[in-house]
């Protein structure tokens, strides 16, 4: 325990030398995201998008979306709206908590005012062009594959519970085949 005991002193009075060589933070690639900006990457997405009030509402493939802004906090969220939240079952509740943990990525399944929600929420100004591009398209796969795959479409975390239960129907379509 000795040398862990020299290792940390070590660390402890090299520290303020590190600090003082810390180099300077990558300059942004991009402008910070703005309503404005964001405004512009929604109509590019969906020509027909509708401002309204702090945010828009527009179609990606086929599924309206809500994207609401609040400058002022520096918050985004776009939105999905699934179901109403009454009725869905423990099974269910907990088949979206191990989504959102491997397989949903950046987009979440949640509830509020009584509706089941397909969601991503970001800090705006930090948010880049492909980020919102490729979070507002896992928003919308998620609530597609509700109550199917659960998934944002993308990758996902191999520590999670879902590759299991996805894998548990193939085993139940290959013992099927076996008979054939």
């Amino acid at each position: 325990m000795a040398w862990l005991r020299t290792f940390v002193t070590a660390c402890v009075l090299a520290a303020p030398a590190w600090a003082q060589e810390a180099p300077e933070p990558p300059e942004a690639t991009e402008p910070p995201m703005t309503y404005e900006r964001l405004g512009r990457i929604i109509f590019a997405l969906d020509e027909n998008a509708q401002p309204m009030g702090a945010g828009f509402q527009l179609s990606i493939s086929g599924v309206p979306m809500l994207v609401v802004t609040d400058p002022a906090a520096d918050r985004m969220r776009a939105m999905v709206p699934l179901r109403p939240a009454e009725g869905l079952t423990a099974e269910e509740l907990m088949r979206m908590m191990q989504a959102n943990f491997d397989t949903a990525l950046d987009a979440r399944y949640a509830v509020a005012r009584g509706q089941l929600w397909a969601v991503f929420i970001h800090p705006l100004s930090p948010l880049e062009k492909d980020q919102l591009i490729s979070s507002l398209g896992q928003t919308v796969n998620i609530a597609r594959t509700y109550g199917t795959l659960y998934t944002g479409g993308a990758l996902q975390f191999g520590g999670g519970d879902s590759p299991g239960i996805q894998r548990q129907l193939i085993e139940e379509l290959l013992e099927k085949g076996e008979e054939i």
